[in-house]
């Protein structure tokens, strides 16, 4: 399994966060993405978005999907010397399309909670003010 985090780190928007937080950014992230594809007169919401949330666990989600390019990915939050983490994880069947969106998920996540980001390949992407 390939995996990225995000952590809340002191100046983050809030120092916790659970799974009901990250399925409301989720639907945030569907709304924002309609409104874009309506502006450009396309169905954008299942491109943008072309996963179903399912709650595995108190502290995980899969995301699961039916399209032909993509598989899953998994979503699990908790919390490591008292920073809150959120960890993306990709299982040994995830696709190319998988990974991208994992990417785009990771980077919108951390910017919304103004998080730092541990990509994939192991780069950090700092999102809070320095």
């Amino acid at each position: 399994m390939q995996h990225a985090f995000i952590t809340l780190v002191p100046k983050s928007n809030q120092q916790s966060v659970s799974i009901d937080d990250i399925k409301q950014l989720f639907h945030y992230y569907k709304t924002v993405t309609s409104k874009t594809g309506a502006q450009i007169n396309y169905t954008y919401t299942n491109t943008a978005f072309p996963y179903e949330i399912l709650d595995t666990s108190t502290t995980t989600l899969k995301l699961q999907s039916n399209h032909d390019r993509y598989d899953s990915i998994y979503i699990g939050v908790g919390i490591e010397n008292e920073q809150s983490f959120i960890q993306v994880s990709l299982p040994p069947n995830a696709t190319f399309g998988d990974k991208g969106k994992a990417n785009e998920f990771c980077r919108f996540l951390a910017k919304k909670l103004e998080g730092e980001l541990q990509l994939f390949n192991g780069k950090t992407m700092y999102f809070y003010k320095r």
